[in-house]
């Protein structure tokens, strides 16, 4: 097979170390010299197999995506050298190739050969626009778990609030809260709180509020309130960093936000993954099937006429993105999240 890189090198990275494995024209004509030598995952360590590579003019640089432990030799050697991430699933081994040694040596045969296909890194602004977006995403989601924890401990104590108000930490809802762990047990009191078109509901409320409510209960809810607030301002000041950090997008922004159904939030997500360069997709399907949103896995055929598995859904029901085996591939992962509930207000109304 023809060469496309006479000096190649690949690279299989795991927490403590890095093989290294460095591909080169040998002795004799049609002759290849491959050389592996190991290095710790430390900086200065990092920084000694940089000055290796470049010492031997590799002009590629494979390193197979192993968790998040490529990160640190990727983002070192990515200024100095082209380097690539290759997916572990396009660079399996042949039989018998399981040691991290000749996991390197495979790479770098690959990658001289040109059949390794380079996954998707975005730029370093991109890189910490991501971390930004996700962690607010994380966050997100330890709040509705928080406030499904507040809701239980109501539920323990026979405080059926979450029955009558949409959201229990609301205006009116809070205040009822904050009574309930000072002290006040008078139901009809605490309903009087409830403002705007709560105060409709104010008999059904008072029925609510009869329960149990005990010192124990008031310590729990205080902890939650308390831990839903300081979420609320972490949430902020992520998001007045991610506001600051997409300046440069505020057009594809603002075209994502016309889209019905998508806002904010999903659209300052979209940009985030896929750093608002579309070039890097082929096709629409591409960037679809990167972003989990594929229709189907597998053409819809003619089934025989068997009883239905009782577990099993039919291809055509399936979920989009899920693949027939189970399993869900890496890519794209953090989209789907943002993206999955974003179709449902585009529906018109009548």
């Amino acid at each position: 097979m023809d060469l496309l890189h006479d000096r190649c090198a690949g690279l299989d990275v795991s927490k403590k170390d890095v093989k290294a494995c460095v591909r080169s024209p040998g002795a004799r004509a049609n002759q290849r010299h491959s050389e592996v030598r190991t290095f710790a995952t430390t900086t200065n360590a990092l920084l000694e197999l940089r000055d290796w590579l470049v010492e031997q003019r590799v002009t590629l640089v494979a390193i197979e995506a192993t968790g998040d432990y490529w990160r640190p030799p990727f983002y070192l050697l990515e200024d100095d050298v082209n380097v690539i991430l290759v997916n572990p699933a396009h660079a399996k081994g042949l039989p018998g190739r399981k040691s991290d040694v000749t996991d390197s040596m495979w790479l770098a045969q690959l990658g001289e050969c040109g059949l390794l296909k380079a996954s998707f890194v975005p730029p370093e602004p991109i890189r910490q626009l991501r971390d930004l977006t996700r962690y607010r995403t994380t966050l997100s989601r330890e709040h509705t778990r928080e406030a499904s924890r507040l809701e239980k401990e109501l539920e323990d104590a026979g405080i059926k609030l979450s029955s009558v108000a949409t959201d229990i930490l609301g205006v009116s809802g809070r205040a009822m809260l904050e009574a309930l762990i000072a002290g006040e047990r008078d139901p009809q009191v605490l309903a009087q709180m409830a403002k705007g078109r709560m105060r409709t509901k104010i008999s059904p409320l008072t029925e609510a509020l009869v329960g149990r409510f005990s010192q124990h209960h008031a310590f729990l809810c205080r902890m939650h309130l308390d831990r839903l607030d300081a979420l609320d301002q972490d949430i902020a000041k992520l998001s007045t960093q991610i506001e600051a950090a997409l300046a440069p997008f505020r057009d594809q922004l603002a075209r994502l936000d016309s889209i019905p159904g998508v806002g904010r939030d999903v659209a300052e997500v979209i940009i985030a993954e896929t750093g608002g360069d579309m070039s890097r997709f082929p096709t629409a399907g591409h960037l679809a099937s990167w972003a989990w949103r594929r229709p189907r896995t597998q053409p819809v055929r003619r089934a025989k006429q068997t009883r239905p598995h009782p577990t099993r859904r039919p291809l055509a029901h399936r979920r989009p993105g899920r693949r027939s085996d189970g399993r869900q591939p890496h890519q794209g992962h953090h989209l789907p999240r943002c993206t999955i509930p974003a179709p449902f207000p585009t529906h018109r109304q009548t």
